[in-house]
């Protein structure tokens, strides 16, 4: 991704010429990092189990679309395993995955019985899910529910705990109207409304649904209608992550304490916002399919202000290889931005970060472990890690770039 937002406006992260720029191809799923309560999204191959206490990790997948078979993909199957056999490839297994919609292409029990098949090989101990408007095409989802959905409300809606953090799974599919926004509606957010009135505000919040809760881009009904009002349920919490698909793409904004992810297909891409006549399956050359397609991984560690989301595309050959103790990482500086954003290595190692923009940025952790000079174009800064922990930075010339670093101790598990 070459393009960031440079300008914002509004004041919400997003300015009109940047918003169609900053989009961030990915792979079939996403790696999470809970980390005290805040999701920060890792290149899949350093994506971190946690380290103890209270830590975990699950991953997030989406819209897999089993039962397509048209020239964008003819092997959904094929990449819903390949994402899989990445997750197993992990050193440490995730706790749970999370499927963020669209499990079917066109809501048949075949279809349902692949996706469950492919699904029940993760080498998870629970496994997730809410609808996409493709699995709830027939009988008002009743056959979705049926599978995937015991024990929810209304239309599938539910609530659990692990581990301190609260997770909320809505549904935003059913009912839709006229201008194709996705649709909460009253019953399901009176329901959230009570789910969280009993929570401290210090419980990290993790909300998951199929359509954005956000308004990408309202003219591809890439929204949620009634989302801003769930959002001003979660405002007075410390930490909030919101994480969606549907768009087939994965995109990153930031509102106050509320950080929104959305996930990369495992099935086929979509074109980025206003960049084609519709939204649909997007045909690529074979050959890069697979970096277009991806999976998120997130772990929470207790007493860190973040929660580590990493993003993996399929045609990574290192997909699950961990960082050895005292190697040397590289992170990129460029368009406003560190890449990748977040990092995980074992305790000994450097980083060295390099300015590769045409202005001048520095490296200053939040917490004055460590800080570097100006770094003007093509200048260079190291450290080296030596303790475990979560290292939160940022530049301090332009604030609002963040990134972090999380260390891994002796014998902890790199994933």
């Amino acid at each position: 991704m070459s393009d960031r937002i440079k300008v914002n406006i509004s004041k919400d992260g997003v300015d009109r010429r940047g918003f169609l720029k900053c989009m961030a191809w990915a792979g079939t799923g996403m790696v999470w990092t809970v980390s005290g309560g805040v999701l920060v999204s890792q290149d899949f191959a350093r994506a971190s189990a946690g380290s103890g206490g209270g830590s975990f990790s699950f991953v997030q997948i989406s819209d897999s679309h089993i039962g397509f078979n048209k020239e964008a993909n003819k092997d959904v199957t094929g990449t819903l395993e390949e994402a899989i056999r990445r997750i197993n490839a992990l050193d440490g297994a995730p706790d749970f995955l999370i499927h963020t919609g669209d499990l079917s292409h066109l809501s048949k029990p075949s279809e349902f019985d692949v996706l469950d098949q492919v699904l029940k090989r993760a080498r998870t101990k629970q496994s997730f899910f809410v609808p996409g408007e493709h699995d709830v095409l027939t009988d008002n989802g009743q056959q979705y529910l049926q599978r995937f959905g015991k024990g929810s409300k209304g239309a599938g809606w539910y609530s659990f705990d692990h581990k301190g953090v609260h997770f909320v799974g809505l549904v935003n599919v059913v009912d839709l109207k006229a201008g194709g926004l996705g649709t909460l509606g009253a019953e399901q957010l009176s329901w959230l409304e009570k789910d969280l009135a009993g929570r401290s505000s210090s419980t990290p919040i993790v909300i998951f649904a199929h359509i954005p809760l956000w308004t990408v881009y309202p003219e591809w009904g890439w929204g949620t209608g009634d989302g801003a009002k769930a959002l001003s349920y979660v405002r007075r919490f410390g930490s909030v992550t919101v994480l969606n698909g549907h768009i087939h793409q994965t995109m990153r904004k930031v509102e106050g304490n509320v950080s929104f992810h959305t996930a990369a297909s495992t099935a086929f891409p979509q074109p980025a916002p206003g960049k084609a006549a519709s939204p649909g399956p997007l045909k690529v050359p074979a050959e890069q399919l697979r970096s277009l397609l991806g999976i998120t991984h997130v772990t929470y560690i207790p007493g860190n202000e973040a929660l580590a989301v990493v993003d993996a595309n399929l045609a990574s050959d290192s997909a699950a290889m961990p960082r050895n103790a005292g190697s040397t990482s590289e992170v990129k500086i460029d368009n406003f931005a560190f890449s990748p954003k977040a990092i995980t290595v074992n305790a000994g190692s450097t980083i060295t970060w390099t300015n590769q923009d045409d202005v001048p940025h520095n490296v200053v952790s939040t917490e004055k472990k460590f800080a570097s000079p100006v770094l003007d174009t093509d200048q260079k800064f190291s450290f080296t890690f030596k303790e475990p922990g979560a290292y939160p930075y940022f530049c301090k010339i332009h604030p609002m770039m963040t990134g972090t670093v999380v260390v891994k101790g002796a014998g902890q598990g790199m994933t």
